[in-house]
């Protein structure tokens, strides 16, 4: 079992800079990746970014320039620097912890990132 503890959301205007944080605790394997993916009303979840143990990072095009996303891996720890958000940004961001070695994923409960002015 992992358990995530997102935190960092908010409301910002356009242009703004916002930055989250998931926490990983449980049972952490070391061959694993952690992401954020987001939701917007009355769409899907989408991938916003991952990265795995070892730094290999993989974007949406969508925020490709403008999102950075990194690991304190002793921490067990992901942040997403979110720069120049736009209002498409507005979304409940979730945290998702995966093996890639097993079928395991979890998810942290989201946490709500607004753009607006």
């Amino acid at each position: 079992q992992v358990r995530l503890a997102e935190s960092g959301g908010g409301l910002v205007q356009p242009g703004g800079s916002l930055r989250l944080s998931c926490a990983a605790s449980g049972s952490i394997f070391m061959n694993n990746y952690m992401g954020w993916y987001r939701q917007a009303p009355g769409k899907q979840r989408e991938l916003v970014a991952t990265i795995t143990r070892g730094g290999t990072t993989n974007y949406a095009d969508s925020v490709k320039g403008r999102f950075t996303i990194s690991r304190e891996n002793a921490k067990a720890t992901v942040y997403l620097q979110m720069n120049s958000l736009k209002p498409e940004d507005t979304a409940v961001y979730y945290c998702k912890w995966g093996s890639l070695l097993t079928p395991n994923e979890y998810w942290g409960q989201g946490t709500q990132v607004t753009v607006s002015s």
